[in-house]
């Protein structure tokens, strides 16, 4: 499921959720307070507009990849997948 999660959220020139929607999938994630915030917040809100595609598409991986490791994924999954297309950022966007 992991691969094609990843897959999927690449298809088409996504980079990752709009930042009113990304916080959705995050806050599925379990969270856990160390030093800063795990996982790492989305990037919404000010680091929006600071972040590249690049940079989004990696940290939402890094979303996706924390969601595998603590027995999230599936609901991860549903949510992302659940998005319609006009909900996704996209390269050139």
């Amino acid at each position: 499921m992991l691969d094609a999660l990843l897959k999927y959220v690449r298809q088409n020139g996504r980079v990752c959720p709009k930042p009113d929607r990304w916080n959705a999938p995050w806050k599925i994630l379990p969270q856990r307070r160390r030093v800063g915030w795990e996982p790492a917040l989305p990037l919404i809100l000010g680091a929006w507009w600071e972040a590249s595609a690049r940079q989004k598409m990696r940290h939402l991986e890094g979303h996706i990849r924390y969601a595998d490791a603590h027995g999230v994924l599936g609901k991860v999954d549903r949510h992302l997948r659940g998005l319609p297309e006009s909900e996704w950022a996209h390269l050139g966007d």
